[in-house]
């Protein structure tokens, strides 16, 4: 469905290699805020168990669990879409779903794919959805339509009906809805879903810019690829429940590293970190790796030299930031998709 209606550094992963990213600080109260939200279904289903949720003005936030963890039914009741059972959901300042009418004109949304009309071509609904928004001035229309049109890539599609789109092309058109105008507040719930590695790039990219330009973004995925590497904060969700929450960097954080060692004698490297106490080793193609939180530092120099002194020849030696996928499988002990 689609409606248009403090750190100061975060880490961003670019390319596949993490660099550090500075950015604005997160000023003012948090655009989004629950306490004990909670959502009970008919039948007795916990969908959302006492969810405390903070999401940081300026951010891109992700909200990041396995399908069913709870992400769409948190979003639904934050666009007012379905009431909680039970606890308090507040948007940029203001409780849902009692404020929909003067909180929706200033969020973008696109929740569980696009509400479509197949029959029109994709700027004839982008239009249809422009002249629904009260806030739209129709003089600058066409303008608006044809900005979010070439901002998705669906330019050159523009005058195709929609039930014409594939999967992929009907997320972007939905994605282009919500930004037919400058919003405070993107959400996106699993938006690069049926896109290729190629569009799901494009949409990384665009997400970017859309905060870059000052809107938070609050973006569901099940994918740790997609979170790691356009995110500044992050919640996990399993089971209905609120794992951890904070910044992609002290998410990752909280998994351990692992000490490294590239070689083509793996079996001779494993003796040596064995009778060095490193704990963990798991032998890989041309690698072997181990637990290395219980090392000192200083004591790494010296176990790169014992393994050249014993023979093995190093190719790479060193340490192994834990990546979010580690984190998840600490925190819940759960498997994970990792790029869809």
């Amino acid at each position: 469905m689609t409606q248009s209606p403090a750190v100061d550094t975060a880490e961003t992963v670019e390319g596949g290699r993490v660099a550090e990213a500075a950015s604005a600080p997160l000023d003012g109260p948090p655009v989004i805020r629950t306490q004990g939200l909670t959502k009970r279904f008919a039948g007795g289903q916990l969908a959302v168990d006492g969810l405390d949720l903070t999401v940081p003005r300026g951010s891109v936030f992700g909200f990041l669990g396995p399908n069913g963890s709870g992400k769409t039914t948190t979003i639904r009741m934050l666009m007012g879409l379905i009431a909680p059972t039970s606890g308090v959901a507040t948007v940029l300042g203001a409780p849902m779903p009692q404020s929909v009418a003067g909180v929706l004109p200033r969020v973008g949304a696109l929740i569980e794919g696009p509400a479509l009309y197949g029959y029109l071509s994709g700027r004839d609904n982008l239009i249809r959805y422009d002249s629904a928004d009260p806030t739209s001035d129709p003089r600058t229309r066409k303008e608006r339509v044809t900005r979010a049109l070439e901002r998705v890539g669906l330019a050159a599609a523009a005058g195709k009906k929609a039930r014409a789109y594939s999967l992929g092309m009907k997320q972007r058109l939905g994605l282009a809805a919500a930004l037919l105008q400058p919003r405070e507040l993107l959400v996106l719930d699993e938006p690069t879903n049926g896109l290729d590695p190629q569009g799901m790039r494009e949409i990384r990219a665009l997400v970017r810019e859309v905060a870059a330009e000052g809107t938070t973004v609050f973006l569901s995925s099940h994918l740790l690829d997609e979170i790691e590497q356009v995110c500044t904060h992050a919640a996990v969700m399993s089971k209905g429940r609120l794992v951890v929450q904070g910044t992609v960097g002290e998410l990752a954080a909280r998994a351990q590293g692992r000490l490294v060692v590239r070689t083509a004698d793996t079996e001779a490297a494993l003796k040596v970190l064995t009778e060095h106490r490193v704990a963990g080793l798991r032998v890989g193609e041309g690698r072997v790796d181990g637990e290395w939180a219980a090392l000192d530092e200083q004591a790494l120099p010296g176990l790169c030299a014992a393994l050249v002194e014993a023979g093995v020849r190093v190719r790479g030696f060193g340490i192994e930031r834990g990546t979010l996928e580690d984190a998840f499988v600490a925190l819940t002990g759960e498997g994970f998709d990792v790029a869809g």
